[in-house]
């Protein structure tokens, strides 16, 4: 068996390909050691499947490690790229910290939970009552500086190619531009500096299958977050045209040579 799947749903049609349910991980213990690839585990199977049995997953280790926490992600956007991520403190959620972080913060201003997704665990707080109720729903204090905008754009990345990049325009209750919590789809064009982000963001960071949020402040792009398990609503050919992008990484087999990444100073500016 050539391959290895833990999600049919993103590799219906693959040739060769064992589906597998995750509480299979155990029965199935050879047949996934044997394997060229293992797709799309549950992240609570990858440290067994990297160190255990010494496999090759796809998405990469990186999609998964910076994908599941936002604090473990944003660190890493402010050492690769920190002219494009938004103003962010994060603190473990004391008194003391809630008090110092509330201080610094200029309203409005965002808040998020760690472990979060399709716009949830995020909220937009603009007085100290908004404050003092997200302060109850989190371990972590996460809080990131509001951008003028209405609306975002998702960058689709799957190896090292773009697969899709569209305007998110923000829902009719405000705020929130992600699909999954009313915002629409825009297909007008997308600036090319919000494209060379996501792709330096990958490139360095070593992510290869991800949906990349990046805002538009005039001409400068800041990226907001990625997800590694992103929707299709939006994507010109949803899921079959996911599904060939990623058969056609996994297909070319070897591990993907290093590229340099694009330096963040050579993102080009709009004139």
């Amino acid at each position: 068996m050539a391959w290895v799947s833990f999600d049919v749903f993103r590799t219906l049609g693959f040739p060769d390909t064992l589906n597998l349910k995750a509480d299979h991980l155990f029965r199935h213990k050879q047949e996934i050691a044997a394997a060229e690839w293992v797709l799309f585990p549950p992240y609570w199977q990858l440290n067994s499947l990297l160190y255990g049995l010494n496999t090759r997953v796809f998405p990469s280790e990186a999609s998964y490690r910076l994908g599941h926490n936002k604090v473990e992600m944003t660190r890493a956007f402010e050492l690769v790229a920190p002219a494009h991520t938004p103003h962010t403190l994060i603190a473990a959620n004391t008194p003391e910290n809630a008090q110092r972080l509330w201080a610094e913060m200029h309203l409005p201003f965002v808040a998020k939970q760690p472990k979060a997704a399709m716009g949830e665990g995020v909220w937009l707080i603009e007085n100290a009552a908004d404050w003092r109720a997200y302060l109850g729903k989190t371990d972590t204090l996460y809080a990131q500086e509001y951008l003028p905008i209405d609306r975002d754009i998702r960058v689709v990345i799957v190896g090292e190619s773009v697969v899709a990049a569209y305007w998110r325009k923000q829902a009719p209750r405000g705020f929130y531009n992600n699909l999954a919590k009313g915002g629409k789809p825009d297909y007008s064009p997308v600036p090319e500096q919000a494209i060379e982000l996501a792709l330096h963001l990958a490139r360095s960071l070593n992510i290869n299958h991800a949906g990349f949020d990046i805002a538009m402040v005039g001409a400068h792009p800041y990226v907001l977050e990625f997800n590694r398990l992103f929707g299709n609503q939006g994507i010109p050919g949803g899921d079959k045209q996911l599904r060939q992008s990623i058969l056609d990484v996994l297909q070319r087999g070897a591990k993907p040579e290093p590229r340099t990444p694009i330096k963040p100073g050579r993102l080009r500016q709009a004139a």
